[in-house]
């Protein structure tokens, strides 16, 4: 695995780097120190040295986080020049990644996307946020899992 220049890498730091460049979403520290704690049993790792991991790739622009709506948990991942919304199954809790970006607003967003709005209820939107640059936006729709929803 190449990685980023312009920072040290420790054994830890690739186990952490290699940990998110893997997941399938974003991970909180927590599931981030279990998980290295599965890949390398015979080191040594501390929660705050995950954390500690975590702030110096967020200063270097290594890592986005953002918090869960609904639990306040902080959770990372790889900085990809593109963002990723979910949908949350409100029985079992999994979350869901969205293939494409449900809300959009022809602007320019954190990473450099563009992303054009054919909708005509944006126009609304567009009219209100005149005097308003947007540089990013979170989303998460909650239902119910086919799983879950099979069980109601």
């Amino acid at each position: 695995m190449e990685y980023p220049k312009g920072i040290k890498w420790t054994k830890q730091r690739k186990c952490v780097y290699q940990i998110l460049s893997d997941a399938k979403e974003p991970l909180s520290a927590h599931q981030i120190y279990h998980q290295a704690l599965q890949m390398v049993p015979e080191d040594t790792y501390a929660l705050s040295t995950v954390y500690r991991i975590l702030a110096a790739f967020e200063e270097n622009g290594l890592v986005n986080s953002t918090t869960w709506m609904g639990d306040d948990t902080v959770v990372y991942e790889l900085e990809k020049g593109e963002h990723r919304h979910f949908a949350v199954c409100l029985e079992c809790h999994k979350r869901i990644p969205l293939e494409s970006c449900p809300f959009s607003l022809g602007h320019e967003h954190a990473g450099g996307d563009h992303h054009d709005c054919d909708h005509d209820h944006h126009h609304e939107t567009d009219a209100a946020l005149k005097d308003f640059t947007v540089t990013g936006h979170k989303i998460e729709l909650y239902g119910y899992c086919s799983n879950c929803g099979k069980s109601r």
